[in-house]
Formats: C-alpha cells, structure tokens, sequence
C-alpha cells in the first residue's frame, strides 16, 4: 500500500487495551483499520486449550474492543477473521463441491482457537462497520514459516483432506480494494474449490524440492497425537466470485504459487519437474 502511494500506520496499542485503541485513533485519525491481530498459538493452535483467558483476551475481548471503538469514531474495520469455524457434515459432504455460506451457523468447536473465532464472528454481525473476511490456510509466495505448504512440508506425517485456502497473492489486493469500497458485511475470503494436502505436496516436490517425500495418516490418527481438533471444510465463494469474478480456483492459483516461488528461489526446474 505504500508502494502505491497510500499511508499506512502499524498500530502499537494491543487490541484489549481500550484506552491505548483510542488515544492512538485519535492522534492517527485513519479512515480504515485493518485488523490482522489475534491469538493463533505457537506452534500451533494446541495453545490455546491452555491458555482459555489469554484467547478469549484477544480474540474475543481484543476484537470487540477495537471494533467497538472504531464504530463510535466512525471508522470502517477489515477484521481478518478464519473460516476454521465449519466441517464437513451431512448438508456438506466431503468432496460434495457444496460448500458452507456466509450465513450458515458455525457447526466446528473441537478447538478453543475455533469456538472463540466462531463467537467473535455472530457478535460483529451487530456492527456496521465491520468487514469480516474468513481467511483459510493462508498462502504465501515464499515458505514463511506461517504459510500452509511450510507448515505441513514439515509435519512427520499429513491428513490428505480437501480444504478451501487463501492464496495472500490473489486475495490481499482484493482486500484492500473491499476496504476502500467501504464493503460490509461477512464474505468467505478464500480461492474458488479446494484442494488437499497431497495435491500440494505433489507439486511442491515437482517445483520446490524434487527429493521430498511425505507420508498420510487418517483423521483418526491424527486426532491421537493432538490437544485439539482441527477443521476441515470447503466454503461457497458466490459471493466474492460475484464481486471478483477473476479470482483463479485454488488448483489454478496454487500453481502460480509455485512457479512464483520457485522463480525467487533461482530454481531451474520446469514445469516436467526436470532440470
């Protein structure tokens, strides 16, 4: 957004700090909030289970606080909020293609990351100011250790499940442009389709690392090495393919990652995977 010529502050106030929010709204008076702040855990959400006043804190306290604030001053939020509030049930099968809207009911609480997110989001539906975007497995051009493919390239062993992602390269301009539309509202913020974990690793050893091997385990065995449950689900992306109708599916943009990616590496492989 600099590049482009557009200012930008990196708040210092912690979000559970009311006073701090204000004092800092009223020195930067900005004209959006972007809000990309939360508990997610390290190394992973397993956090969480024991750290139940701490998530709420943040993810829920924090959120409401900041976006309580910027609504009495006026000021329009882009909440990054999660889309790992559903699973796959009945209604949305596995593989099935249909995926959950922006106004089903959360139906996934198997972790204390995902309820505190799954509560947060009904109670920002009361404020006008607020745009909340359902990121899933975000997506980076470079293996960031927050990136979905740094994440499970480096797991002992993976769930092969299909998944709606969010690819940062398409997504983030889309973002900002939602932002200054001044748009409302939930949208499920993620590529068209899904995608599974195999698909991606297979073209991460095509592209990134042509000796990687993985191995899969059941759902089943990976909820035994687990503190808490993790959510697998696919979301309907009408909504922002109505608004971004070139939004590439996420087995599309997946490719472009890699190619991407393996272009800022100085990788030479091609698309064959020979060298």
């Amino acid at each position: 957004m600099q590049e482009q010529g557009k200012p930008v502050h990196v708040a210092q106030a912690r979000i559970e700090d009311r006073a701090a929010i204000v004092k800092e709204i009223e020195e930067r008076k900005p004209k959006y909030i972007l809000n990309c702040a939360g508990v997610t855990g390290r190394p992973n959400v397993d956090w969480c289970e024991d750290h139940k006043q701490e998530t709420i804190r943040s993810n829920v306290i924090g959120t409401l606080n900041l976006c309580d604030v910027a609504f009495t001053y006026n000021i329009h939020v882009t909440n990054f909020a999660t889309g790992c509030i559903f699973e796959y049930d009945e209604k949305h099968p596995l593989g099935s293609g249909i995926g959950f809207t922006e106004d089903d009911e959360p139906n996934f609480s198997a972790s204390f990351y995902s309820k505190t997110k799954g509560v947060v989001e009904k109670l920002l539906r009361f404020y006008p100011n607020v745009l909340t975007l359902r990121v899933r497995m975000p997506i980076s051009d470079d293996l960031s250790p927050r990136s979905f493919i740094t994440k499970i390239s480096k797991y002992a062993k993976v769930v092969n499940v299909p998944n709606s992602m969010t690819v940062l390269h398409d997504l983030l301009p889309v973002a900002i442009d939602m932002t200054e539309k001044g748009i409302l509202g939930v949208i499920n913020f993620t590529n068209p389709g899904a995608i599974s974990h195999n698909e991606i690793l297979d073209l991460y050893k095509k592209y990134i690392d042509p000796k990687f091997t993985y191995t899969n385990f059941s759902l089943e065995d990976q909820a035994k090495i687990l503190k808490a449950g993790r959510s697998n689900n696919e979301l309907d992306t009408t909504k922002i393919s109505v608004l971004y109708p070139s939004l590439p599916h996420i087995k599309v943009a997946i490719i472009g990652v890699f190619e991407r990616m393996a272009k800022s590496m100085n990788l030479n492989h091609v698309a064959n995977g020979s060298h």
